[in-house]
């Protein structure tokens, strides 16, 4: 390990984080993290606010995003590194995916409204300042007293099962690596464990390894070296790029603090030279599925 800190999950207001990107990396600095990405779920509108904080303060930055999918097992959320964000039809696709991410926070407020919740979307949207997520209903919760903690938020409203949870537009976990690689970027699946279990992942490797998945999050927020081992083995075996980082949304969102959870130089090192790689080749054009109907 170094001896400064590593963050390759993070996320700011440009998705449902609670800093600004120059905030947020602000604060990885004084956290002592040297090496940043910024992966907003489904936005990359942080990006260039974060990478000029970051070079006014000698953090290497890295440009990324989160995808998030659904599967028949559960979610699947697809990190995506050193993407050619500017790219039109990728932010095209994005624009669609954060469309379907409002009207379900719109759905959601309306739920909590029909159960007599007094909620407005117009706070939900003030709160959010950018792409709207469950965090920024649960702050407007917490702040109309309908819950002390952004936590109890989730656990009595939000989360699946509860009587205000909306199911996210579904997208693929294929879908997700062909989009990343349509930029040029490195997909990299985040948090594998929240899977049923190893095999499911074990049997998707190899089609997502042919589509262009370049790594997996072995070194994540809250994971045990037990559990980190079960996942380097598993990245060995399908020559995928072990990565971690926080999953930092702001306090009270997720226990691990900016640069918690140590991260391996020799991790950004093959990022960086499978980026090197990947910025020469033609990647196949994509286009996204049209949401379905929520």
């Amino acid at each position: 390990m170094t001896d400064y800190a590593i963050d390759l999950h993070t996320h700011s207001t440009a998705s449902d984080g609670l800093y600004a990107p120059q905030v947020l990396v602000q604060k990885a600095y004084e956290a002592g993290v040297r090496v940043l990405a910024l992966t907003d779920h489904d936005s990359t509108e942080g990006v260039a606010e974060a990478a000029e904080a970051a070079t006014q303060l000698g953090i290497d930055f890295i440009p990324g995003i989160e995808i998030n999918t659904e599967t028949s097992a559960g979610e699947v959320h697809m990190l995506g590194y050193f993407l050619h964000y500017q790219q039109e039809a990728f932010q095209q696709a994005l624009r669609t995916l954060r469309d379907a991410r409002q009207r379900r926070g719109q759905r959601m407020v309306e739920l909590l409204n029909e159960q007599g919740i007094a909620i407005r979307w117009e706070r939900v949207r003030e709160l959010a300042q950018g792409a709207v997520g469950r965090p920024h209903v649960a702050q407007a919760l917490v702040e109309a007293g309908y819950a002390q903690s952004i936590e109890e938020a989730f656990a009595r409203y939000l989360s699946k099962g509860c009587p205000a949870y909306v199911p996210r537009y579904k997208l693929s976990p294929q879908d997700a690596v062909r989009l990343i690689v349509s930029a040029r970027g490195l997909p990299v699946i985040a948090h594998p464990l929240e899977l049923p279990g190893p095999e499911i992942l074990r049997q998707w490797l190899p089609e997502l390894c042919a589509l262009g998945l370049a790594g997996l999050e072995v070194y994540y927020g809250p994971y045990t070296a037990e559990q980190e081992t079960l996942l380097l083995t598993l990245a060995r075996q399908f020559d995928l790029i072990p990565t971690g980082g926080s999953d930092y949304h702001g306090p009270g969102i997720h226990p691990t603090p900016l640069g918690g959870h140590p991260v391996p130089a020799e991790s950004v090192t093959r990022l960086q030279e499978a980026a090197a790689a990947r910025s020469h080749q033609t990647p196949p054009p994509f286009t996204l599925p049209e949401p379905a109907a929520e």
